[in-house]
């Protein structure tokens, strides 16, 4: 029973802090609030019972990120092949033992970024391949630096550098209409110019 205890609280402790930071990646990852929520909940869960496997004092954030990483990846391949299907029962246990843990989403944050992308610049960040749009997604509206972001989705930081640079690109090409329909200078157009 104590030892139940404290896996409980040492849980609490290094993994609670960082549910604000994976929902923010979350909502970003799926568009939807509700998919983000229960992805992140599938992944507390999941830490939570493989918690044994989690060295103490290490990067909880980067642990997190990559579980949170795998369970999109395979829910996504899952949804594919049987579309609507939900298992509530995986989540009960958990969902108990944090419900009154619960991230405040109405923090000043939220309020200040919640709405800012219009729909056409948040259609074209979900319409990023994959892969590319989670190193945007961290990188570009998260803040994490080149080697955090490595950590998290075990990628070389070239790699990242590399996807960075080639998903910031779809998304000027993707928005280049867009950017000039709110008045926004056509970079490519004045370049030409100066030649």
């Amino acid at each position: 029973m104590e030892q139940a205890q404290t896996r409980h609280k040492t849980f609490e402790t290094e993994m609670l802090p960082h549910m604000p930071a994976l929902y923010n990646f979350a909502l970003r990852m799926t568009g939807d609030p509700d998919d983000a929520k229960d992805l992140v909940q599938e992944t507390y869960m999941k830490a939570y019972r493989f918690f044994d496997k989690y060295a103490p004092g290490t990067n909880a954030k980067a642990w997190l990120f990559r579980i949170m990483k795998n369970s999109y990846i395979n829910r996504y391949r899952k949804e594919s092949k049987e579309p609507d299907k939900i298992d509530y029962d995986d989540i009960k246990e958990f969902y108990a033992s944090v419900k009154g843990t619960a991230t405040d989403t109405n923090d000043l944050q939220e309020k200040i970024f919640g709405n800012l992308f219009e729909d056409e610049v948040a259609k074209a960040l979900q319409d990023l391949p994959e892969d590319f749009r989670t190193v945007v997604i961290l990188c570009d509206i998260e803040g994490y630096t080149y080697e955090e972001i490595a950590d998290f989705i075990e990628i070389p930081i070239g790699t990242v550098r590399s996807r960075l640079h080639r998903g910031r690109k779809m998304l000027r090409s993707m928005l280049r209409s867009y950017a000039l329909n709110h008045g926004f200078k056509d970079v490519e157009e004045d370049e030409s110019e100066q030649d």
